[in-house]
């Protein structure tokens, strides 16, 4: 595995966190 691919799924898992993260404070 190359390093750029992990870092790229790295970054994507990071954007869902961050997705869920907002979901959330926005439903709360």
């Amino acid at each position: 595995m190359y390093l750029g691919d992990k870092l790229l799924m790295v970054i994507c898992m990071l954007i869902l966190v961050i997705c869920v993260l907002v979901g959330v404070a926005f439903l709360t």
